[in-house]
């Protein structure tokens, strides 16, 4: 059944705005109805069943009893203060849709009678970029490779690295990051809804903040590690799951074994061959010849002296490297 997510603001522009934006990204399981009238609201409401209301806090309280709604969240044109438990939430209005849905899906999914549900769908192709040889662009693989997929379909990034980096290269600030993904998991209550509330955009491709703290990975367990890539991949409406594998040690192998395919980065050099004869050798000796077969071991070009100031991801995504996987991609027999 389609859920709603009405829209109701005095000002005639931001409702739809809003709508247009949510809905064109298709990041939330809602459909977006604006309203700038309070009549069509109240007639909208008695025919449809509406999950959510976001209503101007310019709106006095006494307009809006009797439109029912499952959750009501204020837009707030100033600074967003404590509420009493008479009192609906509320989150500042003049941020980026991203951030207000974000904000709005946390306070969702905080009601003591929030239920579980999933995105329907097929699953997710799981793409994994791992490699034992370091220095070989793995990183800046796996991101290109999330970006390009973005761009044919829904697709979210995951890291598993212990020191990424990806933070200070995308900038902004992110609150959230896959330690608070991992413990509602834990806790299970992870779902579609509450991952909104928890996932970040670059441009086109969805991404989990990775961990602030390494002893965060330490402390997770491989099963936690593929059950969240399965969740993602079957249960949260996504077409890619693009998973920097990180190091693939007694936590992180399961991540390989659910992956569709693997590219590997290698090196010509004798160190990074020897790396590569022990990682095909532990496989075979652990059983996990399923894994060896979908892996794909590619050479990546990295010529280029990219500059240090300016937008990196910006820079490799138009760089021979960028060129490389947008070629790969093209000629992948599974696209």
């Amino acid at each position: 059944m389609e859920k709603i997510m009405a829209v109701y603001d005095v000002d005639r522009e931001y409702a739809q705005r809003f709508a247009d934006v949510v809905n064109q990204k298709e990041k939330v399981p809602f459909t977006v109805v604006p309203f700038t009238s309070l009549e069509l609201l109240r007639e909208f409401a008695g025919r449809h069943r509406i999950e959510i209301l976001l209503i101007s806090d310019m709106v006095p309280r006494e307009d809006v009893n009797g439109i029912e709604a499952n959750s009501v969240v204020t837009l707030a044109e100033g600074d967003v203060i404590s509420v009493t438990e008479t009192d609906y939430p509320a989150v500042y209005k003049y941020q980026s849709a991203d951030s207000v849905i974000r904000e709005v899906m946390a306070k969702y999914c905080d009601r003591p009678s929030e239920k579980m549900f999933m995105v329907l769908g097929q699953r997710a192709r799981i793409l994994g970029v791992y490699s034992p040889v370091g220095r070989c662009f793995k990183t800046s693989m796996a991101l290109l490779l999330g970006q390009q997929l973005a761009r044919e379909g829904k697709t979210i990034y995951v890291g598993f690295e212990e020191f990424s980096g990806l933070q200070q290269i995308i900038g902004g600030e992110q609150k959230n990051d896959l330690s608070d993904v991992l413990y509602y998991l834990r806790q299970g209550s992870f779902n579609v809804v509450r991952l909104r509330s928890l996932v970040y955009t670059w441009k086109d491709m969805d991404y989990i903040a990775p961990v602030r703290y390494p002893e965060d990975l330490e402390q997770m367990s491989g099963d936690e590690a593929g059950q969240l890539i399965e969740k993602l991949a079957s249960e949260c409406g996504y077409e890619y799951v693009v998973v920097d594998v990180g190091r693939p040690g007694r936590n992180l192998t399961p991540v390989l074994e659910c992956c569709d395919v693997i590219y590997m980065p290698v090196l010509d050099d004798e160190v990074s061959a020897a790396k590569l004869k022990e990682f095909s050798a532990y496989l075979n000796t652990t059983g996990r010849q399923r894994v060896a077969e979908r892996i794909r071991r590619i050479k990546l070009p990295f010529r280029e002296n990219l500059k240090r100031s300016g937008d990196y991801l910006e820079q490799i995504l138009w760089s021979e490297l960028g060129d490389y996987v947008r070629k790969l991609l093209k000629g992948e027999p599974w696209k």
